[in-house]
C-alpha cells in the first residue's frame, strides 16, 4: 500500500477512470477525499467504502457549482492538501462537422474550471507553504491531434499552463505536476466517440488506468513537473521535443487514417 505526504485531497471527475483510480488509492492509504463529479450516485457508492470521503456532486460548466468548489478549495477550517483537476472530455471527429456547443462545453471544462480550480489552490496553499496540485492532462498535449483538435488544444493549454505553475511555486513549498497520459482505456472512449478505432492501437499501446492514477499521485508527492506514465510515453514525449513540427503534424495525421 502506498503511502502520501498528503492528508487530505479534492479530486474532480472522480466518478469513473483516473479520478476514481486515484480516490481508492488515496483511501487505501487513508487520506480523506473530496470526491467531485455529477453522477452523485456513483459518488457515493464510491465515498461509502472509506472513512473521511466527502461527495460534492457538482458541474464544473456551471458558474454557480463551480464558485462551490473554490470555496471547498478555499476552506481554511478543512484544508485541502492535494487537488487534482482530472474532470474533462473530448470530442472526436472532423472539426468543421462537431457541434460547436459541445466544443463550447469541452473548452470551458478542460480550461475554464481547470484554471479556476488551479488559481483556488494556489491561493490557498501558498499562503500555508504547502500543496499539491496535480493536472490532468495528455500525451495528446505535446503534438497536434487531428480529429480530435481541440481535445489536444485544450491538453497544450494544461501542460503549459502547469509547467509555468511548477516554475512559479518553486521554494514556495507547493508542488504541481502535469499528469500526461498516453492511451488509456477509460470512459473516455466513449464520451469522445472514439471508439471505433480506438480497437486500430495495439494492446502494448494501451496503459492500465490504476498504473496512470499510481503515476500521478507518486509523481506529485515527488514534486516532480511532468509526470508520463509507461516507457513507450516517456521515449515519444523527449521525441517529441526534437522532431520538426511539420513531421510531427504529418505523422499525427497518418495515425488519424489508419485508425479507423
Amino acid at each position: 500500500m502506498a503511502t502520501y505526504p498528503f492528508t487530505s485531497a479534492l479530486i474532480t471527475g472522480a466518478s469513473s477512470g483516473i479520478g476514481e483510480s486515484m480516490a481508492n488509492l488515496l483511501g487505501q492509504a487513508g487520506v480523506a477525499t473530496v470526491l467531485v463529479a455529477r453522477r452523485t450516485e456513483r459518488l457515493e457508492q464510491l465515498a461509502d467504502r472509506y472513512p473521511g470521503f466527502e461527495v460534492l456532486t457538482a458541474d464544473l460548466n456551471s458558474t454557480d457549482d463551480l464558485a462551490t468548489v473554490v470555496e471547498r478549495i478555499g476552506s481554511e477550517t478543512d484544508a485541502i492538501d492535494l487537488v487534482v483537476n482530472n474532470a474533462g472530455f473530448g470530442t472526436s471527429g472532423m472539426f468543421h462537422e462537431l457541434d460547436p456547443d459541445r466544443l463550447d462545453d469541452e473548452i470551458r471544462l478542460n480550461v475554464r474550471a481547470l484554471t479556476r480550480l488551479a488559481h483556488a489552490a494556489l491561493r490557498a496553499m501558498i499562503p500555508r507553504g504547502r500543496g499539491f496540485l496535480l493536472n490532468v492532462s495528455s500525451m495528446a498535449s505535446f503534438q497536434p491531434a487531428p480529429k480530435l483538435a481541440v481535445y489536444a488544444a485544450t491538453k497544450a493549454y494544461v501542460t503549459n499552463l502547469t509547467e509555468s505553475l511548477h516554475e512559479e511555486t518553486r521554494g514556495t513549498g507547493v508542488h504541481v505536476t502535469a499528469l500526461c497520459p498516453g492511451l488509456t482505456k477509460t470512459e473516455f472512449q466513449s464520451v469522445s466517440n472514439s471508439e471505433a478505432y480506438a480497437s486500430s492501437y495495439p494492446a502494448f499501446a494501451w496503459l492500465k488506468v490504476g498504473d496512470v492514477a499510481a503515476t500521478g499521485l507518486a509523481d506529485v508527492a515527488k514534486g516532480r513537473a511532468l509526470s508520463i506514465p509507461g516507457a513507450l510515453y516517456k521515449g515519444m514525449s523527449m521525441a517529441a521535443g526534437v522532431t520538426p513540427r511539420g513531421l510531427t503534424r504529418r505523422l499525427s495525421s497518418l495515425v488519424q487514417r489508419t485508425a479507423k
